[in-house]
């Protein structure tokens, strides 16, 4: 019961902030444990609708920095100017188009955020959110600077473990972290990297 309070009071608390949805705090927490994002970055945000990782993303560079989102559904929150949102399909959007939002010229992302979930319950929730950051991985070579950083979220399952190892290739470090909003009885977890190598990165899970 307690639990399930703590979970209405972010729902409140987001409310209270101006906040788009109580996922907001997620990000907050992310950041304060891990320091993601600098102020002057430029971060890109999978499946960014209905705008509350975009509204703290951009807290967080500033006004030097810059974010773009990209999502099935528009954002219909107010945002600043340091925020593009775009309407599309991350599988299939020109990277081109990400990489020339906000910006007069071609630049890739100092951090990729993705907060994209399957719509599906149960065990094939797992199989598809492992899938979508399977996929995710697949996206950032053009998109995302060598030595750049990722979180994404994913539902634990049986093959967790294969994608936490596929994403330590590519990263320098990587790890798994749940936020306090995230429920308890949820599986969802946050794959966090640093150090983005294109490449076999060294391996340092904790």
């Amino acid at each position: 019961m307690a639990r399930r309070q703590l979970h209405d009071a972010y729902f409140r608390q987001a409310k209270a902030e101006g906040y788009a949805a109580r996922s907001a705090f997620k990000l907050k927490q992310i950041q304060d444990a891990k320091q993601l994002i600098r102020t002057g970055n430029r971060v890109l945000d999978l499946g960014c609708a209905p705008g509350a990782w975009l509204q703290v993303a951009a807290e967080l560079v500033g006004p030097s920095g810059s974010v773009v989102g990209l999502d099935l559904q528009r954002v219909r929150i107010p945002l600043p100017p340091t925020v593009q949102p775009l309407v599309g399909d991350a599988w299939e959007i020109d990277p081109m188009l990400l990489l020339t939002a906000g910006t007069d010229k071609p630049a890739k992302f100092d951090v990729v955020l993705s907060d994209m979930a399957p719509n599906t319950t149960g065990h094939a929730d797992s199989e598809r959110s492992i899938q979508l950051c399977h996929q995710v991985l697949t996206l950032l070579p053009a998109l995302l600077k060598p030595t750049g950083n990722l979180a994404m979220k994913v539902f634990e399952g049986a093959l967790y473990r294969d994608l936490l190892d596929t994403t330590a290739m590519v990263f320098s470090y990587t790890r798994g972290y749940k936020p306090k909003a995230s429920r308890d009885v949820s599986r969802e977890m946050y794959i966090i990297a640093y150090g983005y190598t294109g490449g076999l990165g060294e391996r340092r899970e904790g």
